[in-house]
């Protein structure tokens, strides 16, 4: 990783779906193949709304590691690396750490999981950043959230919390706090995880214009056709 001094860097976290793997709290009502593939649309409509932040330099942070190929042919435009680290704590600090480290003056990470994620949210991340915060964390409404973003490293905020957990929000604001640290926090959204949440995806779909969430929204037509 090399970057301008004054770049903003924006990273998402991928793992190649594979069925059986991905997604599998939506089984049921998916079957472990279909789960796979609407994480693919996730993806890359995940990729769709990063297109549309402007001046930042965009990276997908990926697993397994000889999946490169995968991720070149998804985004060719992408910068790509390897996650490193043995939990999500460690691979969010690694990545958060190594650009800052190669030169960008922010950077911020997101979740691959919010297909109709607003691109303003994410674009005010960098703006809650740049106006001095030290920390900025996008909120999900099960507790957890869908993008952080720091101005320097902060290892604790990542590390020291249990990841994928009810707390996670809760845990990193408690540590921010003791660590006299300036959190910024963007509008709440939700992960889909559950078939509740796909239920209420479909239905905020209908909301949307058809330019939102294009891959899934295809996705999800097509499977509909086919159970008729």
């Amino acid at each position: 990783m090399n970057h301008s001094m004054d770049s903003r860097f924006l990273a998402v976290v991928a793992k190649r779906p594979a069925p059986g793997q991905t997604k599998t709290r939506l089984c049921p009502p998916l079957t472990e193949v279909e789960a796979a593939g609407l994480y693919e649309c996730f993806l890359a409509d995940t990729l769709d709304v990063m297109r549309q932040v402007e001046s930042v330099e965009r990276a997908i942070i990926y697993l397994p590691e000889e999946e490169r190929g995968y991720f070149h042919q998804l985004a060719p435009d992408f910068a790509l690396y390897p996650q490193r680290g043995d939990d999500l704590g460690a691979r969010l600090d690694n990545l958060l750490r190594d650009a800052l480290a190669a030169g960008a003056r922010y950077a911020v990470v997101m979740d691959s999981d919010s297909p109709t994620l607003p691109p303003s949210c994410v674009a005010d991340a960098f703006v809650h950043l740049e106006a001095g915060a030290d920390v900025v964390f996008g909120p999900c409404d099960d507790g957890g959230y869908y993008l952080v973003g720091v101005a320097r490293p902060q290892p604790r905020l990542l590390r020291e919390v249990a990841m994928s957990t009810p707390t996670v929000l809760e845990e990193s604001l408690a540590i921010a706090e003791s660590l006299g640290l300036r959190v910024a926090l963007l509008p709440t959204w939700y992960d889909v995880d559950t078939g509740a949440e796909l239920e209420r995806l479909q239905a905020e779909l209908t909301q949307l214009p058809d330019t939102t969430a294009r891959h899934t929204r295809r996705w999800l037509a097509e499977r509909a056709e086919a159970v008729r």
